[in-house]
């Protein structure tokens, strides 16, 4: 490896991009509704919702703003969290990598650049639509770059069996959301849990630190895969009743699932999210655990619909994985609101 430049550390950048009192204020009060409805205070039902990456601050910019718009006419009974996905996974190490990688995508990958690139996008968002957002964290180490801004965080299916990603989730105190791994054994995700709700001593960024357990860490169903690589979907009637059972076995806190109608869930069908988000209310309304236990969804959405390649430019599209657009996502939040 060539070690190129040392980056600045967190508080460093917190420092010279200043979270201001104002917007914290409004953040804690998204956060306190956000657990009222983990621990059953609330019956909001939660939507993380948003592009698969956000690849380009404009158009999140713009999409946020209908987001917000769109808020406004179902606060009543949905609280929204727009997806902010900053870091982005790749199975084969190859492709777009997220806005704290290549701030341009069409440039090569600048990693100061991206930190700032990070923690200003989800600051104008709170700054301007009032929303804080969900990012999922990818590498720990990164966390705090942006940690004062996140009301929600997800951790992925290949990264939920990581001893770090389990240790650091059991030391905030936002809802961190466990996926299933791709190969679908549950046992996997409710050990991360187990291990995000205790208590534990370890080393992070140089630090020997303590967490005091986080009573809000959950699952997230997302499908899997079998042994033909092929995508099975993990959302329907049984899969939640198996996952309720399991939840009452282990005795964890505030037994929560959030349903991703993506990915294997959909098996990259993107549009097939809208039919997952409306079967699954519906499997809400069927059965009193099931009601209980699925306390949102989690949608891939954006200005248009589908996925793009790098360099093809067409504005508020998926570099990554496909989305819905605009128009299926304002009726889909709309029919979700009559259904719950």
């Amino acid at each position: 490896m060539i070690f190129k430049r040392k980056l600045p550390i967190p508080q460093e950048v917190k420092t010279e991009f200043p979270l201001s009192d104002h917007l914290a204020a409004i953040k804690a009060k998204n956060d306190e509704e956000i657990r009222k409805i983990f621990t059953g205070e609330s019956d909001k039902f939660l939507l993380v919702i948003g592009p698969c990456s956000a690849d380009r601050e404009d158009a999140v910019m713009e999409y946020t703003h209908r987001l917000k718009r769109l808020s406004e006419q179902v606060q009543d009974k949905i609280l929204i969290i727009p997806r902010v996905y900053t870091g982005k996974p790749r199975t084969t190490g190859e492709g777009y990598k997220g806005l704290v990688h290549q701030p341009n995508s069409k440039e090569p990958p600048d990693m100061m650049k991206g930190i700032v690139a990070i923690r200003k996008i989800h600051m104008r968002v709170l700054e301007e639509t009032g929303f804080s957002t969900a990012d999922e964290m990818l590498y720990p180490e990164n966390h705090r770059y942006i940690s004062d801004l996140l009301s929600y965080v997800a951790v992925g299916a290949r990264s939920v069996e990581n001893q770090q990603h389990r240790l650091l989730a059991s030391g905030l105190d936002i809802p961190v959301g466990m996926k299933n791994p791709t190969s679908g054994d549950i046992s996997v995700m409710m050990n991360a849990i187990k291990a995000g709700q205790s208590s534990h001593m370890f080393i992070y960024r140089g630090w020997e630190v303590e967490s005091a357990g986080n009573p809000y860490a959950h699952a997230i169903l997302r499908g899997y895969v079998n042994k033909n690589g092929e995508s099975q979907p993990n959302y329907h009637y049984e899969d939640l009743s198996h996952l309720y059972d399991n939840y009452m076995k282990m005795g964890l806190q505030n037994p929560t699932a959030i349903v991703d109608c993506s990915h294997s869930n959909c098996a990259k069908h993107y549009k097939a999210q809208v039919r997952i988000a409306k079967e699954i209310c519906h499997n809400r309304q069927h059965s009193k655990n099931i009601h209980s236990l699925v306390k949102g969804l989690m949608i891939e959405s954006y200005l248009e619909d589908g996925a793009q390649k790098v360099g093809e430019n067409v504005y508020g599209k998926s570099i990554t994985d496909p989305c819905i657009g605009w128009a299926r996502t304002e009726q889909l939040v709309l029919d979700i609101a009559d259904l719950v």
